[in-house]
Formats: structure tokens, sequence, C-alpha cells
């Protein structure tokens, strides 16, 4: 059996698992109570980040490297196009700028607005985090401009990176999306196995609900 420690950016790899179809747990990790109280999860993963993997002998940490592994793993699956094939670089492209460009990004301006003290919640390295953010979605932009999803006409891992890192930013710190951006994301989380993977992910199912009455 599959397991998935963790909600936050693990949403990304329960939203992949139920694309694929593909039987696992998710084991909740209360990072607000600590994990240095959870030992069971820091024998899986003792730097205490969310997500981890554990699928048999095999144990992993970091979102898009997890996708990554299960893709090839259990594939081959049109979620994740082969070399071969033309969407193949913007698939690659996306699927890292998902996080290493917006949502890594977002995490920092986050930090600030949300938990920093109020004199430094508009500090110089939020701004600057959040400039690359805004850099980095007008990538984004510019894809959805020729074609629906991110690596042409089908919906990929891309998608499920690249929605995540901005359904976090609107939740977190209520990013105003173009018009472009907001049909994007109602047509990715529109998806069956999006509805499946909230339903799952009670804690980010809340979350949306509480950050959309405000």
């Amino acid at each position: 059996m599959i397991t998935v420690y963790g909600e936050g950016r693990g949403f990304r790899v329960v939203w992949l698992l139920e694309e694929m179809g593909l039987p696992y747990r998710l084991r909740l990790v209360d990072l607000i109570a600590g994990v240095e109280h959870d030992a069971e999860f820091l024998a899986i993963n003792p730097a205490g980040f969310i997500p981890a993997l554990q699928d048999g002998d095999v144990i992993m940490v970091e979102s898009i490297a997890i996708m990554e592994y299960l893709m090839a793993r259990y594939g081959p699956t049109p979620l994740a196009p082969q070399p071969s094939d033309s969407a193949f670089s913007s698939y690659q492209q996306f699927l890292h700028l998902g996080e290493a460009g917006l949502a890594a990004s977002m995490y920092f301006v986050s930090g600030a607005r949300n938990l920093a003290p109020e004199a430094e919640r508009q500090n110089w390295s939020a701004g600057q985090a959040l400039s690359v953010f805004e850099s980095r979605l007008g990538l984004v932009t510019r894809q959805l401009a020729h074609s629906p999803y991110l690596a042409g006409e089908t919906f990929t891992a891309a998608d499920i990176s690249v929605t995540y890192a901005l359904e976090f930013a609107r939740r977190t710190v209520g990013f105003a999306f173009g018009e472009a951006e907001r049909a994007y994301v109602a047509r990715t989380t529109g998806r069956e196995a999006y509805r499946q993977a909230m339903d799952v992910c009670a804690d980010t199912k809340a979350w949306d609900k509480k950050v959309s009455r405000l």
C-alpha cells in the first residue's frame, strides 16, 4: 500500500494518485502540534517536513520527485508525455516551475504576510519572492494563450503541479489572478480526480471553504 504522509503539497500526490487510480492511504501529519511528537513520521522523514511517501521499501520526500517516481513506477500514463512527444518539453518545464518558480516563492511571501511580526510583513525578501512568483506566472499566462493546458491540449501532471501553486497563492495571500488563470483553474479543478482528492484531504477542503467565504 502506498502511504502519503501529510497534506499541504501532499495534495499534489493525492490528486495524482486519484488520476492514476492507484490505491493509497493518507496519513495525517500535524505540523501545528509539532512533528517532534510524531515518532512514526520522523522515522520516515527525519527532516520533519511534508509530504513524504512510503511505497514498500521506497521512502521519498519532495512532491514533484514523488510524482515523477509514481508515474515512472506505475506508468506509462498520459499524465507524463514521453520524451518523443512534442509536448514533453513544455510538460517538463511546467511540472517543475509549479514548485521551483511558483509555490516555493509564494511559501516565503505567505510566511511573511501571515506569520511574521507586523513590522516585518512587507520585508524586502518577501517582496523579492513575490516578484519571482509574478515573473514565473507570466510564463503560465503566455502558455495558456496558446493551449488549454500547460503541455498542450491534454491535461498532464504539470497541471497538477501548477494548479496547486496557484491555489496556494489564492488561499494564503489572496493573490488576484487574471481571467486566463481563473478559467484554467476552473478547468483543472473541475476534474473528478480533483474532487476526490479534496474529499480525502479534509483539512485542505476545509481551508478552501473558509477562504472562499472571506
